[in-house]
């Protein structure tokens, strides 16, 4: 099934199902000589794993990522980089109660309509968000190696969570403050009206969704591959492949065709002998290439499909209506745990670009000692 890679010379290939024995990924086209351990990937896992506040599942998993190929004393070999995480705490057995009843808002109903009912149901199986932890693995590599070799930065964080929208901040708040605080918000205030929410919807057995913004700097001008791979398409794919996500939008998104050209325009102008615009309303993408400027983009979760409260479903075996609760350890808002995987689609696809246009060579000579 080729839906499970993603990218043209950076290539990802996730693999396993949410209660499966194990789930990971497979990375090819990473260069060699980046120094890379199995703690570099941990960083970001312990960012997005379950069971660590009060407002997210509590399903206990360790998430302990194994590297298996492809580093070798400390480095990169340039070798295809395969990691995995066992599953150590799946309880199966309300979804095995459910089997024949989808839930509303999840790919139950679709996925035993195109798989013939051989589809592993179990948590979703690979409909589940826990896939994103395959994909926060090899971003991991992705963000280090962008920074390691272009001094990129890519950082993601929650902006807006059921209607309550954070304070503009800085990208050196962003990077600073985000992980301060449970919901991933880097205006304090914001976050503690975020999670009062969030326990409230939490309390009535519903869910909130919300939006992550994502900024990324040091890009060199001229990353993308027109038409149909253009960076805004390539970043899309990826960033749609997460689960809950319904909306991506880049620089002033759908705000800007509220716009006068006049208005949305970027104008140049030099700033210390280089090149920028006056305003980001394009985001950092002009004509599907980076323009220099910093990237910016914008995702909009829905709410978890999960919820306690009682909906309308049909039993598939009978064709008759029924009504449906969903048991088990649920997220009542996606987003606290969405940042590092932001972060990790977003990198794998820059530094795809990077390779592919010649910004990050195959060896990593210069800084070996490091």
């Amino acid at each position: 099934m080729m839906g499970n890679i993603l990218g043209e010379r950076l290539v990802l290939m996730s693999f396993g199902e949410s209660h499966g024995k194990c789930i990971g990924m497979v990375l090819d086209g990473c260069p060699a000589g980046l120094p890379l351990s199995e703690s570099d990937l941990q960083t970001q896992l312990n960012r997005r794993k379950p069971g660590q506040s009060i407002i997210t599942t509590q399903r206990k998993e360790e998430d302990r990522a194994e590297i298996l190929s492809g580093v070798f004393n400390g480095f990169t070999t340039s070798a295809p980089i395969c990691a995995l995480i066992w599953n150590k705490d799946q309880d199966s057995r309300p979804y095995d109660a459910m089997k024949n009843t989808p839930r509303p808002g999840h790919a139950d109903f679709p996925a035993s309509m195109k798989y013939g009912g051989f589809e592993d149901y179990r948590g979703s199986g690979r409909f589940s968000g826990r896939l994103t932890a395959t994909m926060v693995m090899a971003g991991a590599i992705a963000q280090k190696l962008l920074f390691y070799s272009l001094s990129v930065e890519v950082v993601a964080y929650t902006s807006e969570i059921g209607g309550i929208v954070s304070k503009p901040v800085t990208f050196k708040q962003a990077k600073t403050n985000t992980y301060l605080n449970e919901v991933r918000c880097p205006d304090v205030d914001s976050a503690e009206r975020m999670k009062s929410l969030i326990l409230q919807a939490r309390k009535q057995g519903d869910s909130v969704g919300g939006i992550i913004e994502c900024i990324a700097t040091g890009l060199p001008v001229g990353l993308g591959e027109p038409i149909f791979s253009s960076m805004e398409s390539d970043l899309s794919k990826a960033l749609f492949s997460i689960p809950a996500v319904k909306g991506v939008e880049f620089g002033s998104g759908f705000g800007g065709s509220r716009l006068k050209g006049s208005e949305n325009n970027d104008e140049y102008i030099v700033s210390n002998g280089k090149i920028v615009t006056t305003t980001n309303n394009s985001g950092g993408i002009i004509g599907g290439l980076t323009s220099g400027m910093p990237l910016v983009i914008r995702i909009g979760f829905k709410p978890a499909s999960s919820i306690a409260k009682k909906q309308r479903s049909v039993n598939l075996l009978t064709r008759s209506e029924c009504e449906i609760t969903v048991p088990g350890r649920h997220d009542p808002c996606v987003v606290p745990r969405a940042p590092p995987v932001v972060e990790s689609l977003v990198s794998l696809i820059i530094s795809d670009h990077a390779i592919r246009g010649g910004f990050i060579p195959p060896i990593l000579k210069a800084r070996k000692n490091d």
